[in-house]
């Protein structure tokens, strides 16, 4: 039974590190879990990523662990995690890491037995069948895109609305997942800073105070209102 939240953003404008999600995080994880294993593979500075996360988790009464620094090495520290956290920063730097320390079959598996799992931004791009829908820049080059696929879906966290008074000539987030679609058949939900979703097995909710946009090959994209019930975008395969 997958378990998961899945966080857009770990800022919203006017708070601080996950504030916005405090309550939706304490009630995920609930106090069956004591312990939450970190991965800081998104940022270079691991030290100072893993001491803004403990703190945060501390105020929510959570140990947390990381795994570049648990003894028997971070695959073991996945194995015997209660919980486990990937945070934001660069999706490919984190995606390139975690095939380096062999965590993406750890991960799965240890989702199917029910281990909850958390991401914010690039966590929860890597949560996708791939990362070809971040927005981050290719700073490193990972042996693939193909990431977790504990959903089979994609996500675009930190999703931005087209701005009618912007004189920007590039590419709207809009167009580019329709590039996406071009070459690639997944569903991609546009999630907006401070949205996130909840899976509990085969339910899946929009959750948080702003919105998100469903893009599908071929079809107009929808508006998808916090609190609306997304069970359909999970019976495509990915994890059972």
């Amino acid at each position: 039974m997958r378990r998961l939240l899945l966080i857009s953003s770990s800022y919203v404008h006017g708070g601080g590190y996950l504030d916005h999600a405090a309550d939706e995080v304490r009630e995920f994880l609930s106090s069956a879990v004591k312990r939450v294993v970190f991965v800081p593979y998104a940022l270079e500075d691991r030290e100072a990523y893993v001491r803004r996360v403990r703190d945060r988790f501390q105020n929510l009464d959570y140990e947390v662990t990381s795994v570049h620094d648990f003894v028997r090495g971070p695959r073991a520290a996945v194995e015997e995690a209660q919980a486990l956290f990937i945070g934001g920063g660069n999706t490919f730097r984190l995606l390139n890491e975690m095939y380096r320390t062999d965590l993406i079959p750890a991960i799965r598996e240890r989702v199917q037995q029910g281990m909850p799992y958390l991401g914010t931004s690039a966590g929860t791009n890597v949560a996708c069948p791939s990362i070809k829908t971040t927005n981050d820049m290719p700073i490193v080059y990972p042996p693939s895109f193909e990431a977790l696929s504990l959903v089979p879906f994609n996500i675009n966290p930190h999703y931005l609305d087209p701005d009618p008074s912007s004189k920007h000539m590039g590419e709207t987030r809009e167009q580019r997942i329709k590039e996406f679609h071009e070459m690639n058949s997944p569903p991609v939900l546009g999630m907006r800073e401070g949205a996130m979703l909840r899976a509990e097995g085969e339910q899946l909710v929009l959750k948080g105070d702003a919105g998100a946009r469903l893009f599908r090959r071929g079809q107009a994209p929808i508006e998808v209102e916090p609190g609306t019930r997304l069970d359909f975008l999970l019976e495509a395969p990915g994890l059972e």
